[in-house]
């Protein structure tokens, strides 16, 4: 019985001995044939390094609002008797908008006037006596002051009647009437807005050192979030003080708006635009990797690598210092050069020493150079199509070969 165990017990452990050297020899040879394995090379497109003129912008967030808007209020209460305007109309300056009843004042002018009448005849007469001799000159002191006063009367009673007559005080667009006919309104109430969309100022913010390089009469753009307006204006002021909360500074900006497509109280982007600059290194801000270790770029170089007898070109990460951004574009201030050839397309199938082929007729840059220019500029214009051929040669051999392995 004991024999019998100690025989199975053998005969076990030789089965599982076999199973378990079998799979270890079978992972060994696994990993040793991925190891020897030559990579394939990546396809990846390119632009080319390129100085190019620089046009520098400050960029802020602003508010449009119309050079001449306000609110219209009534100047003395009274009830509503005629409104003379319906929303979103055009309207002239001095054009009446709306009537306040004026019939109390007007009897009062009709008083006032026949007192003047009055007034100005005991005027008249007192000089004829006056100048006859036949009268005290304190009589026709008084007359004077009496018609003075009854002129004064009859002159306030017109004003009070012209403010309760309202007319625009510039021509514009009118808002929606606040007020109905027959309402009573007391004096401050405000019963439209009116608004010269015409030209428009925008006020923005820049931090203290932004505003620095900015200056009265300098250029500035205005778009909008959806990019439906774009217009262009000139700085007319920069308020002297900075803000002791946000360490901002206010600037103004008026903007010409013929066609109205600009509306007060819109958000919209400024930019402040500032003198062009020669010679500056910028690239996409697509092609750049940030990361903990900071920005970088691959850029593809030539190099023959060990036991090789062709060379081949391998993507190397570079790391890079940023400057200013200009809408897509990054300022790069060190780590490139003019003529390096930067992946725009495909890096993140990349790493550093990856061997790469060019492909250049997809690529994102309108502007990179085709295929056999980025070949010729290697000195490899005879490998561009063989480099493709290469590529899809090597996918196919590795498809095949692991498919064996396994």
């Amino acid at each position: 019985m004991i024999k019998r165990l100690l025989i199975a017990l053998v005969a076990l452990i030789l089965v599982v001995g076999g199973v378990v050297g079998y799979n270890l020899f079978r992972s060994k040879m696994i990993a040793q044939f991925f190891a020897n394995m030559t990579q394939p090379p990546v396809a990846v497109s390119v632009s080319e390094v390129k100085p190019i003129t620089w046009q520098p912008g400050l960029e802020a967030i602003g508010t449009a609002a119309a050079v001449r808007g306000t609110e219209l209020a009534v100047e003395m209460g009274g009830t509503v008797q005629e409104i003379h305007f319906k929303a979103n109309d055009k309207v002239e300056k001095g054009q009446v908008l709306m009537q306040i009843d004026d019939s109390s004042e007007r009897a009062d002018l009709a008083s006032a006037k026949a007192a003047q009448d009055l007034a100005e005849t005991n005027l008249k007469r007192a000089r004829q006596l006056a100048d006859r001799g036949v009268s005290a000159t304190s009589n026709l002191d008084q007359a004077e002051a009496s018609a003075q006063e009854a002129r004064a009367s009859v002159a306030k009673l017109q004003a009070v009647l012209e403010k309760k007559r309202l007319t625009a005080p510039f021509a514009g667009i009118i808002g929606i009437p606040q007020v109905e006919v027959g309402q009573y309104v007391g004096t401050g109430t405000t019963y439209a807005t009116l608004q010269d969309r015409d030209h428009m100022r925008v006020d923005f913010t820049l931090s203290e050192q932004q505003a620095r390089h900015a200056e009265a009469g300098q250029t500035v753009k205005v778009k909008t979030e959806d990019g439906s307006v774009d217009l262009e204006g000139k700085i007319t002021g920069i308020e002297p003080k900075i803000d002791p909360n946000s360490r901002l500074v206010t600037l103004r900006a008026e903007v010409p708006n013929g066609e109205g497509k600009l509306t007060p109280g819109q958000f919209v982007h400024v930019t402040v635009v500032l003198p062009s600059e020669d010679n500056v290194i910028a690239l996409p801000q697509t092609v750049v990797s940030s990361n903990l270790y900071g920005d970088s770029v691959f850029v593809v170089r030539k190099q023959t690598p060990e036991g090789a007898d062709q060379p081949q070109l391998v993507a190397k990460q570079v790391f890079i210092t940023l400057g200013r951004r200009s809408g897509t574009l990054v300022e790069v201030t060190k780590g490139l050069k003019a003529g390096d050839m930067v992946v725009n397309a495909g890096q993140n199938k990349l790493n550093s020493g990856a061997t790469v082929s060019i492909d250049n007729a997809i690529s994102p840059d309108p502007d990179a150079p085709s295929t056999e220019e980025v070949m010729k500029a290697f000195g490899m214009e005879g490998n561009a199509q063989a480099s493709s051929d290469t590529t899809s040669d090597a996918q196919s051999d590795t498809t095949s070969d692991g498919a064996k392995a396994q």
